[in-house]
């Protein structure tokens, strides 16, 4: 594990910038930023367009390892260069943001109030191809839909075993059991959640931390006891559908935990603007999430 990239995502100020949409997510993440879904042949095509934004948004002057401490990218963003160098690498030597990499394969039908994770028969080789080039630390999301004990103790038990096979590699998972911000009973959920992931972190081996992103509690500081522990490096919170100024007056509420936006980040940004209008548009968002982040 980079050592450097290691105390960056350990204690620098900042917010990590979720830039991961994958094949699901990409057609809305293209039509926010005011890319039609006829402006693509196929999915290839696709995929390119989404490339033009990411690498937009990070060779901006505003995307530096300032404000922005990490970055998520998806598989296919790693596997492709910005300016003929790849972009795990570009990240690091030339904006100084710590690179991570979304591992999961997208959510299994929903069983006992949650959606876990697709299974990932590739992971080892995927692993081994994001420490070569040089990523620092993984991502994988799954949704809890209802304060349901059996389903959120599945849902932990799933991120776990996972984030386990992601340390075997030397790499730093951030498990991501996202709660809905819809459902009625979001805060018991909450409490669930705080208690089996509690559970598992005494379990991991001395010496060992994970990340953890965790949806904006309903009850500001709930998660305080996993900023505090010894086995957790970082808490980040999930805008989860919240606006950008939703999203940041919630995070303020809750003191040690930091931005990892994804849709709140790119809110505002448009295909059609201009260079100048764009670096100051993403400049402003970069300027509130990382003062919420850091206010927090």
């Amino acid at each position: 594990m980079n050592a450097k990239m290691a105390a960056q995502a350990a204690s620098k100020d900042g917010f990590i910038a979720a830039l991961d949409q994958s094949g699901g997510s990409t057609p809305k993440a293209l039509k926010l930023y005011g890319v039609e879904e006829g402006a693509w042949a196929n999915e290839a095509g696709m995929f390119d367009l989404i490339h033009q934004m990411r690498a937009r948004i990070i060779k901006s002057p505003a995307f530096t390892g300032d404000k922005v401490m990490g970055a998520i990218l998806f598989e296919q963003t790693m596997d492709r260069d910005i300016d003929g160098t790849p972009t795990a690498e570009y990240l690091w030597a030339k904006r100084g943001v710590v690179p991570f990499l979304k591992i999961d394969k997208g959510l299994a039908p929903a069983v006992d109030g949650v959606q876990l994770m697709k299974p990932m028969p590739g992971l080892d080789d995927l692993l081994k191809r994001a420490v070569a080039k040089g990523v620092f630390g993984t991502k994988e999301r799954s949704v809890i839909d209802a304060a349901n004990p059996k389903g959120i103790a599945a849902i932990v038990q799933q991120q776990f075993d996972v984030a386990g096979q992601v340390l075997s590699h030397g790499m730093m998972p951030i498990i991501e059991p996202e709660v809905s911000i819809s459902i009625a009973d979001k805060a018991q959920a909450e409490d669930l959640l705080l208690a089996e992931i509690l559970k598992h972190l005494d379990k991991l081996p001395a010496g060992k931390q994970v990340m953890l992103k965790l949806t904006l509690p309903t009850k500001p500081n709930l998660y305080k006891p996993l900023v505090d522990h010894p086995r957790v490096m970082r808490v980040v919170a999930l805008s989860g559908g919240y606006s950008r100024d939703d999203a940041n007056a919630k995070l303020k509420q809750n003191d040690g935990i930091i931005a990892s936006f994804s849709r709140a980040l790119t809110e505002g940004l448009s295909a059609k603007q201009s260079d100048a209008d764009f670096d100051k548009a993403l400049g402003s968002a970069i300027d509130s999430i990382f003062e919420a982040s850091r206010a927090s």
